[in-house]
């Protein structure tokens, strides 16, 4: 059974939604948590803290600990200063929990340099900055059999390519190539490190998806119970994956492989190369074709639905 007692949680972005929910359950399950959220709008403007602080009156009125916490993770610093946070308050650090994002969607062809800075800076710099400052504890502790967890969040805007979110897919798979990195680098210290692509219905997903499959409704909860199981030593034979988790449906990734590969002994030229192409990469088909059907099966429970489709562009042309 996967135990959390005694073990010490970071969850980025808390105040609300999938955030929050992770941070109930992990505090349900015995782990104390730093509640870190800046109480931003989905696109990032304003700021308040009362988010953040009713989570922690949530999980202290069920019995367990927690504390608010209003950092920047944006912030190389402010990030470091959250790490610092738990270990001072609870003694050590087991697991991160980056969920902190924010959303200004448009189109490629007419998005301003600012909604792209924003959300890149938040997602994949806020990931970064809360993970180095998380695997610098860690290496400095060489703690033998010790049991560390690094959970990300990625996306299917990514992993698919939403025509809205170039700024926000591009973070989320920069955040999947972290995420391997982390893997790679911090098993020697006992920590494992893996993404979630989440479908769950917040106050970042538009209303009329949200009513499209209100039959069928993707909780945040049931996003937080497996980020729960990753976070527990029980998860340790995974690491490096991307998991997909939409209501009761969880889905593994594949990872990146090559899947055709041509070569000759002398250097290719145009002629060459373009016979050598098309007969060998031309007819291997790709790996989720129609996958932007798929993109908007996973959003919306609804295949081709034209309410799926209006849904997911709106407001970003």
């Amino acid at each position: 059974m996967v135990d959390l007692q005694g073990r010490v949680a970071i969850v980025t972005g808390a105040g609300r939604g999938i955030g929050a929910a992770v941070a109930k359950v992990l505090a349900a399950e015995g782990a104390s948590v730093v509640v870190n959220d800046l109480g931003v709008a989905v696109d990032g403007s304003g700021g308040d803290t009362s988010p953040a602080g009713e989570t922690v009156r949530e999980i202290v009125d069920k019995g367990g600990t927690a504390i608010a916490d209003g950092s920047d993770i944006a912030d190389f610093a402010q990030a470091a200063e959250l790490v610092g946070t738990a270990v001072e308050r609870f003694g050590k650090l087991d697991i991160l929990v980056n969920t902190a994002g924010i959303i200004r969607d448009r189109m490629l062809f007419n998005m301003a340099e600012d909604e792209w800075d924003a959300v890149i800076r938040v997602h994949l710099k806020g990931t970064f900055n809360t993970t180095r400052h998380a695997a610098e504890y860690w290496r400095s502790q060489r703690e033998e059999g010790a049991h560390r967890r690094i959970i990300n969040f990625a996306s299917t805007s990514g992993l698919f390519g939403m025509p809205s979110q170039p700024n926000y897919a591009s973070a989320k798979m920069g955040i999947v190539g972290l995420t391997y990195v982390a893997a790679n680098t911090l098993g020697k210290y006992g920590v494992t490190a893996n993404a979630i692509a989440p479908s769950a219905d917040t106050r970042m997903t538009p209303k009329a998806v949200v009513e499209s499959r209100a039959a069928t409704p993707r909780r945040a909860e049931d996003v937080a119970i497996v980020v729960a199981y990753l976070a527990g030593q029980e998860s340790a034979w995974c690491t490096g994956r991307v998991i997909g988790v939409s209501g009761n449906e969880i889905s593994l990734y594949a990872d990146p492989q090559i899947v055709r590969q041509v070569d000759r002994f002398e250097p290719w030229d145009l002629d060459s190369l373009d016979d050598a192409l098309r007969r060998n990469f031309a007819p291997v088909r790709r790996a989720a074709e129609g996958r932007w059907d798929k993109v908007r099966s996973i959003v919306t429970g609804a295949a081709g639905s034209d309410a799926a489709g209006s849904a997911a562009a709106a407001g970003r042309d």
